[in-house]
């Protein structure tokens, strides 16, 4: 569910039109001004039930930094057993988000 936003900039101060909900205003003025995305991919896995393990974000990282997240998760490779939860990739950009796998194996 989401509906169309029109944010419009002047002299520093933010109108948003078109939002349904109070979180849209605020929405629209971050994905302006600094969009953040959650991501989530797989990593390869060594003597687990399958050969890759899903991971994530534990929280938003900064938009332009998400394609080098997942060329630096391309590189890892875990061990077997792991937990859900587990940090894969502590504090990641110095942003404070960890990488931790999404699930147990």
């Amino acid at each position: 569910m989401g509906c169309r936003l029109d944010v419009i900039e002047e002299k520093e101060k933010y109108t948003v039109l078109g939002n349904k909900c109070p979180r849209g205003k605020d929405y629209g003025v971050k994905e302006l001004t600094n969009p953040t995305r959650v991501v989530t991919s797989t990593v390869k896995i060594e003597g687990g039930l399958l050969n890759r393990i899903p991971v994530k974000t534990n929280g938003d990282i900064p938009k332009d930094k998400v394609f080098e997240c997942m060329k630096l998760l391309d590189k890892i490779q875990l061990k077997a057993p792991v937990k859900a939860g587990d940090i894969v990739l502590k504090n990641i950009f110095n942003t404070g988000i960890d990488v931790v796998t999404s699930r147990s194996m």
